[in-house]
């Protein structure tokens, strides 16, 4: 063999050229060479009649050696189709069982209800919230939304709560078929709206507080002597009387003292305050006798006579 070979194992004189590495080997430092796996013999010179004479550079470098392929088996490609929502065969459930037509339904109705909550909470902050400009500009449109249902009472988380009991009273003049009027006893009103929330777990508005609210009216629009103050106190007297004619003529005690033939010319209302005893470990003293505050007699006129506007 020629010692000029440009086999891959063919030695090269100290000023030839070296050859390009394989990328395996470039970036290896020089010190860190590895010895290779498998060493072959070292060919041994020949020897030739001609002389040697100085060494050819390589102008054709033989093919570098090709990458071994690795024997570990591919990796899966990812597939493209986007998995399905649900498993297949596993059963849709809440909303998304729904056809769309039903879900956008559904989705419709639960805005409705959120625009609604938010609305009442507004309104419930701007009630109990101080006097302000949207108050003083929209009052009325609050007011309207708050009574009578959600009406707000701190009555109850007030520093001085109510110590008293007060019950409104009604006593009704019956003129009777033959031409006599009768005078009927004291029916307490506010004892027949306690016997009708005690023991029930979803009392009406009507029963806890129209009574009272229709009271309330009353004492703020008269004076001590009850006497109308300002333009709304004959409003209040027409609400609380269209309130008494209405009980009375429902109340089964009238019918049976009329005969249930009678009809209610006038009406006289009153309240009983009594003060709530204290407990028996205060020492505090209260008297717990009654006081009365009769209202005057008020004449029923005839389209309200046989209960209420008709």
């Amino acid at each position: 063999m020629d010692a000029y070979d440009e086999g891959s194992n063919a030695r090269h004189g100290p000023d030839a050229p070296r050859r390009p590495a394989p990328p395996a080997q470039r970036g290896a430092p020089a010190d860190s060479a590895e010895p290779d796996v498998h060493p072959g013999p070292e060919p041994e010179p020949i020897a030739s009649d001609v002389p040697p004479g100085p060494p050819e550079p390589d102008v054709h470098p033989g093919p570098e050696p090709e990458p071994v392929a690795s024997l570990a088996p591919p990796e899966p490609v990812a597939a493209l189709v986007p998995p399905e929502p649900y498993p297949a065969g596993e059963p849709r459930t809440g909303i998304a069982a729904l056809s769309p037509r039903y879900q956008i339904g559904v989705a419709l109705a639960l805005a409705v209800v959120a625009i609604g909550v938010c609305v009442h909470i507004g309104m419930t902050f701007l009630h109990v919230a101080p006097p302000n400009t949207v108050t003083r500009e929209h009052g009325t449109a609050v007011d309207d939304w708050i009574y009578p249902e959600f009406e707000q009472n701190w009555k109850l988380f007030a520093p001085n709560p109510l110590q008293q009991n007060i019950s409104i009273q009604v006593r009704a003049g019956v003129r009777g078929p033959d031409g006599m009027t009768l005078t009927t006893g004291w029916y307490d009103l506010s004892a027949e709206d306690g016997r009708a929330i005690d023991g029930n777990l979803l009392p009406s508005h009507t029963q806890q507080n129209e009574l009272r609210r229709a009271w309330d009216f009353f004492v703020a629009t008269h004076d001590s002597e009850n006497r109308p103050v300002g333009l709304r106190g004959a409003l209040s007297e027409s609400y609380l009387r269209r309130i008494t004619v209405l009980r009375l003529d429902r109340d089964d005690a009238v019918r049976a003292a009329t005969g249930s033939s009678g009809v209610i010319e006038r009406v006289q209302v009153r309240s009983r305050t009594s003060n709530v005893p204290p407990p028996e470990w205060s020492r505090e003293k209260v008297s717990t006798t009654p006081s009365y505050r009769e209202l005057p007699w008020w004449r029923v006129p005839q389209d309200e006579a046989r209960g209420g506007m008709r």
